[in-house]
């Protein structure tokens, strides 16, 4: 189901963390684009309709995360992988900016963000947005990128809270398969 990032985001905000992180919780969205974005999920299985309203929210609400989410949840489920990588590399962009994170996520280090703190909201986003990301490489068969994301993540988050370490062993598996 189409929804703001509302659902599915748990845990206390920051307070050091700025509008940023109410973005992520789908806060300070005009209130036409969330209706928009509530009249996507209720016309999900209307591919068309559905997509209409998620690029109406978005004109709305350029950029919010919130309705990024939405479309990049839109496309995934429905199996518009190449669209939803599209969103996710936004997402990265924007997540890289709100963390003050160097703009290639290549270049991120374990210290730029406390990624360790799992209730720190826009380090975890930037820590989700790239698992997002190796995963859709993978699953579009971009094994070499998919594989150097899901490295970067176990480097950033070394205790792997958010699961990485499920992706490095889907890619052992793969490779040991090709044997």
């Amino acid at each position: 189901m189409i929804g703001t990032a509302r659902a599915g985001m748990p845990g206390q905000i920051p307070a050091d963390e700025g509008g940023f992180s109410e973005a992520l919780l789908g806060e300070g969205m005009p209130p036409e684009a969330e209706r928009h974005i509530k009249a996507a999920g209720r016309a999900y299985h209307l591919d068309d309709v559905a997509e209409t309203h998620l690029h109406e929210a978005q004109a709305l609400a350029p950029g919010h995360v919130a309705v990024l989410i939405s479309l990049y949840r839109f496309y995934f489920y429905k199996g518009r992988l190449d669209e939803a990588l599209d969103i996710a590399r936004i997402c990265l962009t924007k997540a890289a900016q709100e963390n003050n994170l160097p703009p290639n996520w290549r270049d991120t280090k374990a210290d730029d963000a406390i990624f360790c703190r799992y209730e720190d909201i826009a380090p975890r986003f930037f820590l989700f947005t790239l698992k997002g990301y190796a995963y859709l490489q993978l699953r579009l068969g971009n094994m070499e990128e998919g594989l150097e994301a899901v490295l970067k993540l176990l480097e950033l988050d070394a205790s792997d809270k958010i699961g990485a370490r499920v992706l490095l062993e889907i890619i052992q598996r793969a490779g040991e398969d090709d044997e």
